[in-house]
């Protein structure tokens, strides 16, 4: 399955994800403003619109292109705008691609992921993961994060994180300041400076580096995310 997936700039350090299967349309994930976003589009229409969660910098988009391009958008109940609500378990089939939906609480109570199925295997994380760290926890609890973590155990190594923000450079400073060092993390900065002073974005990243690299990911008990989680959020 031919499917191109792009990461595109918004505000600071936002990324909108499009997603498209070969002769389809873009499907639009978490477009935090419109502008960036329509300069994709043009005067194509997106198949649909997909929000991971509530936050203004993933949603503040969202009205203004489904109404100028009449299309649905997929989301938690909760959302304002979000005409398709979905649960944990549920399928969004669209354009010529799956999503597989998982609740994933800890950075707010109604935070969404998606796995996209397929040739292409992809997880477009929000603020749930990010390359490096995790999202901070403003509604949940640590071991409502390390429980959507277990989530992500069956996803293949191959599989695309594209999480919601370019947070990696900082990521990996808080990881050399906690005094680790591998080789596959020394690979990573290496990789992630140069493609950061190209001007290019850190992610997507094979969920197989973070299982090497992401502390946040490889914790092995709700305490110990608890732990770095603490340590980040006063780095």
């Amino acid at each position: 399955m031919n499917v191109e997936i792009r990461p595109v700039p918004a505000f600071q350090d936002n990324y909108i994800w499009f997603v498209r299967k070969e002769g389809h349309p873009w499907v639009v994930i978490d477009p935090g403003e419109a502008g960036p976003a329509e300069a994709v589009l043009g005067e194509e229409a997106p198949a649909a619109i997909l929000l991971t969660h509530h936050h203004g910098d993933h949603v503040g988009g969202a009205a203004e292109l489904a109404r100028r391009h009449d299309v649905p958008v997929y989301g938690p109940a909760d959302v304002a705008g979000v005409d398709h609500p979905l649960k944990d378990g549920d399928e969004v089939k669209v354009a010529g691609l799956t999503f597989r939906v998982m609740a994933t609480p800890g950075h707010t109570l109604d935070h969404l992921c998606y796995a996209l199925e397929g040739g292409t295997p992809a997880l477009f994380s929000g603020d749930t993961l990010f390359s490096g760290g995790s999202g901070r926890l403003f509604e949940g609890t640590a071991e409502q994060l390390f429980a959507s973590f277990r989530q992500f155990d069956d996803l293949p190594d191959g599989t695309f994180l594209c999480p919601g923000h370019e947070y990696t450079q900082g990521n990996l400073k808080f990881i050399a300041s906690l005094g680790r060092s591998t080789p596959a993390l020394e690979a990573r900065r290496a990789e992630v400076a140069q493609l950061r002073a190209e001007g290019r974005p850190s992610v997507p990243v094979p969920l197989g580096v973070e299982r090497q690299t992401n502390p946040f990911l490889m914790a092995r008990t709700p305490e110990e995310l608890a732990r770095l989680r603490k340590q980040k959020d006063q780095f």
